[in-house]
């Protein structure tokens, strides 16, 4: 290997090339080489700066930073023709023995190169922008202000972090659709703050992260990726669903310590600017789904959990909150219904505490309140639009919760059996529910009825039932099953 030769031979070496191959045939000196005149146009900014061949790496970009360029071109250091046995050093055609020609598209027109003008301030960042892509150009990346945002939760805490301007890694935490990412977006658009939102996915490793070369313009040259271009800038950095992530994350454990990164591939290190920082989001706190309700979350590496600062844990916002957060979405979509929205946020906070209770296994969350609302804006219907947000879930669910709106609801037919109740079905062991009205409870209780809380529901057991079954059949009895809404 190369590494290996002594550095008296590498001073030999370069004393031949650069001295004694003046007289010597070279490799590719027996042709005419044709270049572009953009290619010529390098050779001669080479000329000026007083350079030979072969030339190391660094003396090509610097030529090439004097020409709007951020690195040395690619047509030479990625041509093997032009590589020598030591790395980093190239040959460059036109400043040994090799004759130059230009490229002409017609052998009749004039070959002459035409004169290229200074690169303006303008291009040269152009140029950077392409090589580093969208994200390091002149665009801003603040986020747009919601209009139908409410502040609540840890908004305070996220802005105080940010605005303290010290690195200060956090972790939110909390079950989907509550406002965990709209909240730190936010909270950036509110301070004028750029904010570099990165979606993490299972195949996201330290190219996607870091920055890889891509081919831009016909050149393979280096591109930032989102979390460098963050660094540079002194960006906000959100890591969307971090816990989707794997091993291959493992690259960001400098960066979450804030001492900046090492670029292998291009042999820099960046440092993090002033103001830059990390918040991550995900449904779960690194330990993975045990009930497979977030499919695909992995346990993370615990080194890279113990280097966020602080973890915040988020749950769906108070009755109140939610119920300012419905009526503003309801003004953008320009349908209006402060008693629909009243109901809507009670119904789903009924729905989350059975939830916790674990009594049912899904829940209603803010973003799927927010598509009621959409939907009750284009249909301008209550029962439309709640049966369209709550096809998502599987035909028992969707009929429990939708009959459990229903009892809240008077615009809204409850749901009723298509089978007529056949007593003959009733056993001494049978649960039946009972349809009673608030004022006539007693009566039913007189007879052996009992309120059963965890359901919401009057009921009598078979036993009691076949003792007076024309009686209880005015209250339109039906037989529990495991299917029955739990509400």
């Amino acid at each position: 290997m190369h590494q290996s030769r002594p550095l008296e031979a590498f001073i030999c070496y370069n004393l031949y090339v650069r001295e004694g191959s003046r007289n010597q045939p070279d490799s590719y000196g027996e042709h005419s080489l044709k270049l572009s005149p953009r290619q010529s146009e390098f050779i001669e900014a080479c000329k000026v700066a007083g350079m030979s061949s072969p030339a190391r790496r660094s003396e090509l970009t610097k030529v090439a930073n004097t020409m709007g360029m951020t690195y040395a071109p690619a047509w030479i250091v990625q041509n093997s023709d032009y590589r020598t046995d030591y790395r980093g050093w190239f040959k460059v055609p036109g400043l040994d023995n090799a004759q130059v020609q230009w490229k002409a598209v017609d052998d009749e027109k004039d070959t002459t190169p035409a004169p290229v003008a200074e690169p303006t301030v303008e291009a040269k960042s152009e140029k950077i922008s392409a090589i580093r892509g969208m994200t390091a150009g002149n665009a801003t990346l603040v986020p747009d202000a919601l209009s139908t945002y409410v502040p609540w939760g840890h908004h305070s805490t996220i802005e105080t972090v940010i605005k303290s301007g010290m690195f200060a890694p956090v972790y939110v935490t909390g079950l989907s659709g509550n406002g965990k990412t709209t909240m730190i977006m936010q909270a950036c658009a509110r301070l004028k703050r750029e904010c570099f939102r990165v979606n993490i996915t299972s195949a996201t490793d330290e190219d996607d992260l870091l920055g890889g070369f891509r081919l831009i313009n016909g050149e393979t040259v280096w591109q930032d990726g989102p979390v460098v271009a963050a660094m540079r800038r002194g960006a906000v950095l959100l890591i969307d669903e971090i816990d989707l992530g794997t091993h291959l994350m493992m690259c960001l454990q400098s960066v979450l310590e804030g001492k900046g990164v090492f670029l292998k591939k291009i042999n820099e290190f960046v440092a993090p600017a002033d103001g830059f920082t990390i918040f991550a989001t995900a449904n779960t706190k690194g330990k993975g789904s045990d009930d497979g309700r977030f499919a695909g979350t992995n346990i993370m590496n615990e080194a890279m959990l113990d280097r966020f600062d602080w973890t915040l844990e988020q749950d769906y916002a108070t009755k109140g909150i939610e119920k300012k957060i419905l009526l503003k979405k309801m003004n953008s979509f320009g349908n209006v219904d402060s008693d629909f929205a009243t109901l809507l946020t009670n119904w789903a906070d009924t729905i989350r505490k059975a939830f916790a209770d674990g009594i049912v296994d899904e829940i209603i969350t803010t973003r799927r309140l927010e598509n009621v609302c959409k939907a009750f804006a284009i249909f301008n219907d209550r029962e439309t639009a709640l049966n369209m947000a709550l096809a998502r879930f599987d035909d028992d669910t969707k009929v429990a919760f939708r009959d459990f709106y229903a009892k809240m609801d008077d615009t809204i037919t409850e749901g009723k059996s298509t089978t007529e109740f056949d007593s003959n079905q009733v056993t001494a062991d049978t649960v039946l529910n009972l349809e009673v009205d608030f004022h006539e409870k007693e009566v039913p209780r007189s007879q052996g009825a009992k309120w059963n809380n965890d359901m919401k529901k009057w009921q009598v057991d078979g036993m009691t039932y076949l003792k007076s079954p024309e009686f209880f059949n005015n209250y339109s009895p039906s037989i529990v099953t495991t299917e029955t809404c739990p509400f």
